[in-house]
């Protein structure tokens, strides 16, 4: 029994043409994706700045022959027991000007509120290299601990001398020839110099006559004339003498901070914070965990950082309940606290002293200031 007709011929359906609607679908599709591979590869101008390593400023960190060290160590003083952290934050940056996020990790660290997109300029300025930013940086934290131990141990009742260091000559400086790295100016026109804005006050009252100046280096005084140069800062005529300056000063006792690979000012506080509770008996924290940020000057003064919202989920990541935030950085705190940190504005190392004793004696947390909108 025959199945099939073998002499019967059989015309295939034609295939359906598509709508140009879906034609003009597909290719629409197929320009996307292929504008999206393009723009992947495309360079961009930002950055992502995102949390980055917690050291606890009364645990170690790592030498730079690979051992653990303790980060803060005092010599020829008491020491004490501590417990707890005080934790000082930094944050990473991800991408440079040879190798920029792509477009979807952008996309992807807009939306999340850890990380930040950051203009490239604001963190590598156009014209400096990576070196002279590393090595801003790291002159940064060498200052910052300086004026950290300066105010840790005023704190603690000790003298502390303030010494004007010389740090670097500029380009057609006033002073080539004169003035060497590593000088300390004692005086100028006979007067004592403690800081830069005493120096400057005095360089401009002579109206561009020669700076008579009294310095020592390298133990040996001695008397030295500068005549400045007249530049327009800001549309301002001012006179300059071509150098820059580090706060140094003369402490009565050793203290060696230890912290690689970090740079820039903003651990000044939590390191001036560690000193005290290295030399002090009590316990600042009670044994918690307590973070932090900013600047500090050696009168106290708390100053500003950058990338507060990344440090607080970076305290948050480390287990802390408690963060001091610089009273000048609230209005980027307010609205952006991780849920379970409690923030506390501080304006000077008092404020912040304050605070570790409600956290210590449970004292009423609720009357200490706060960042408010």
């Amino acid at each position: 029994m025959a199945l099939f007709d073998e002499n019967a011929s059989v015309t295939p359906e034609s295939p359906r043409r598509l709508s140009r609607g879906t034609v003009a679908g597909i290719w629409s599709l197929a320009v996307a994706l292929g504008v999206l591979l393009v723009i992947t590869f495309l360079p961009t101008s930002y950055v992502i700045e995102q949390p980055g390593p917690v050291y606890n400023t009364l645990g170690t960190a790592t030498a730079a022959d690979g051992t653990d060290v303790p980060l803060i160590t005092v010599a020829d003083a008491p020491t004490y027991p501590t417990a707890g952290a005080l934790d000082l934050l930094t944050v990473q940056v991800v991408g440079n000007r040879q190798r920029t996020p792509s477009w979807f990790e952008l996309a992807a660290a807009w939306f999340d509120p850890r990380r930040a997109v950051l203009p490239i300029d604001a963190v590598f300025p156009d014209g400096q290299t990576a070196e002279e930013r590393n090595e801003q940086s790291a002159a940064l934290m060498i200052d910052s601990q300086k004026e950290a131990t300066a105010a840790a141990l005023t704190e603690l009742g000790y003298a502390v001398v303030p010494r004007l260091t010389v740090y670097s000559l500029l380009d057609d400086s006033a002073s080539a020839g004169v003035l060497e790295e590593g000088d300390v100016i004692l005086t100028a026109e006979g007067e004592t110099i403690e800081d830069a804005a005493t120096l400057r006050e005095i360089i401009n009252a002579e109206d561009g006559g020669p700076v008579a100046m009294q310095i020592d280096r390298e133990g040996e005084i001695l008397d030295v004339s500068v005549t400045p140069n007249e530049v327009e800062v800001d549309g301002e005529s001012t006179w300059l003498i071509g150098i820059t300056l580090l706060n140094d000063y003369e402490f009565p006792v050793d203290v060696t901070i230890q912290l690689n690979n970090v740079g820039g000012p903003s651990a000044g506080m939590m390191f001036a914070l560690g000193i005290i509770d290295v030399m002090s008996p009590d316990q600042l924290n009670g044994g918690d965990v307590v973070a932090g940020t900013g600047t500090i000057t050696a009168d106290g003064t708390v100053g500003p950082i950058g990338g507060i919202r990344q440090k607080m989920w970076g305290a948050q990541d480390a287990g802390a309940d408690w963060f001091l935030a610089p009273e000048t950085n609230c209005d980027e705190v307010v609205g952006h606290i991780p849920g379970g940190l409690r923030v506390f504005s501080v304006e000077t190392l008092d404020d912040a002293l304050d605070v570790l004793e409600a956290v210590r004696e449970d004292g009423d947390l609720d009357v200490l200031p706060t960042c408010e909108s």
